[in-house]
């Protein structure tokens, strides 16, 4: 048992367990371990010196993990108050801020599809299945949006409002930020 009272043992088991799923959903196995180790963490904030004792993994491998899910925009650095060391996050959001950031991803594909279907010719076979793939990511971005939607409702009726919410990301419509609520 750790000092918070957890069983060390089941909490790696977990942390081993989830990120295996991750790998066996594409994610890479460093990063699939730090990001499972970071959402089991009760802050959901742990140091590169921290995660490497849990995970028994190096600086140099905790480093490539979070440069990755940072990119991905699964987790975030921040600076220790006074300190030049990085602490690590995993919010209650990541898989918004994940998902919802894929859809630049998406608008680039569809972007270079419009230009395979023209390059290719939209008569051809290659240009028919491009305006295919092409439909197929419009309609999923459309979808997800409205997905996206339904999920901050949802959310805030299990947990509250505004909890974990980017601080760049609009309130849902017709509810106002914590800072429109301050302010006179």
């Amino acid at each position: 048992m750790s000092e918070s009272g957890r069983d060390t043992e089941a909490v790696s088991r977990f942390v081993e367990g989830f990120a295996a799923q991750l790998v066996e959903a594409g994610m890479q196995r460093m990063p699939a371990r730090v990001f499972a180790a970071l959402l089991s963490s009760d802050e959901g904030v742990l140091s590169s010196a921290e995660l490497g004792e849990q995970l028994r993994i190096s600086p140099a491998a905790v480093s490539g993990a979070v440069r990755y899910l940072a990119q991905t925009h699964m987790v975030s650095r921040e600076r220790e108050p006074g300190s030049r060391r990085e602490r690590y996050r995993v919010r209650g959001d990541q898989w918004y801020e994940a998902l919802t950031n894929r859809e630049a991803v998406i608008k680039r594909w569809e972007a270079a599809l419009r230009e395979g279907v023209t390059s290719l010719g939209p008569e051809t076979p290659a240009g028919r299945r491009m305006a295919e793939t092409l439909a197929f990511f419009e309609f999923v971005e459309g979808e997800v949006a409205a997905m996206m939607e339904r999920w901050r409702t949802h959310r805030e009726q299990l947990f509250g409002e505004g909890q974990d919410m980017p601080e760049d990301q609009d309130a849902p419509e017709g509810q106002d930020t914590p800072e429109d609520q301050d302010a006179p």
